[in-house]
């Protein structure tokens, strides 16, 4: 393939389906006991896709960055990513009453008595974060906002977005995703993001304009207490991310009784 093509994302979702068809479609091959001539075993094709998968996942930079969180959503959802439009009545309305209620919580949050000074792992105050904003939109006279529902009609609170926001009089829908980041951290490489494509448990189920907000925070003080600085509203219209080749298994897969080879016990 030739490396400045761009890959089409649902080529993409393609390959991730084929690792895991190649490897829980086919068993896999026995030792062959066939003799010259016969026919090669059925699980060859699979083998052979894997040998190829393989080396084409390891080639990251050539093909798994830079690409369109617009044309992933689409491509695992069918729906669409709209952008915001600046000129739009709705959209400026819908955005100052965002920002009023960012504000609100960041102020309760900050508050002396909040909850959250009493949260020793910041990756646990989010929940609060949601909880707030939630709370805050949902009683701002024209919106309506909610936990978004899966397909199966469930309400699942990890996993992207966190919020489905909609304008009352205009039915658009808003999905507002909270993160909250380390001051001097706007800049690091490492992974604050991720949306795993799931039908079962897929929550966006609207076309619809995708934010974030991002709310950052000192270190902890002596005083145990939390500082948030500063929050921004992003559009994710033309966010780009990139997809991790990644191959898992559990403990029930690693812990079976016919591989363990040695095991012991304490006093």
């Amino acid at each position: 393939m030739n490396s400045q093509m761009p890959v089409p994302v649902a080529f993409l979702f393609f390959v991730a389906i084929a690792i895991a068809e190649c490897w829980t479609a086919a068993p896999i091959a026995q030792e062959s006991t066939v003799g010259p001539g016969s026919p090669a075993p059925a699980t060859a094709p699979t083998k052979a896709a894997v040998d190829q998968l393989i080396p084409w996942l390891l080639d990251e930079d050539r093909q798994l960055r830079e690409i369109p969180f617009a044309e992933v959503i689409l491509d695992t959802t069918g729906k669409h990513v709209l952008a915001v439009d600046v000129k739009n009545e709705t959209d400026q309305r819908v955005i100052k009453q965002m920002s009023a209620a960012c504000d609100e919580t960041m102020r309760r949050m900050n508050a002396a008595d909040g909850p959250i000074h009493r949260v020793g792992r910041i990756n646990e105050v989010s929940t609060y974060f949601e909880d707030t904003l939630r709370e805050l939109l949902n009683s701002t006279p024209g919106l309506s906002c909610d936990f978004p529902h899966t397909a199966q009609d469930r309400v699942m609170r990890s996993g992207y977005p966190d919020l489905r926001i909609v304008d009352v009089a205009s039915k658009r829908v808003f999905y507002l995703d909270a993160k909250l980041y380390a001051a001097r951290s706007r800049d690091s490489s490492f992974r604050t993001f991720y949306f795993e494509p799931k039908i079962a448990t897929n929550k966006v189920r609207d076309d619809a304009v995708h934010f974030i907000v991002g709310f950052e925070h000192e270190p902890r003080g002596k005083n145990g207490r939390w500082k948030f600085t500063r929050w921004d509203l992003v559009d994710l219209a033309r966010f780009k991310v990139k997809l991790k080749a990644e191959f898992q298994g559990s403990n029930h897969d690693m812990y079976r009784p016919e591989a363990i080879v040695a095991s012991g016990r304490g006093d």
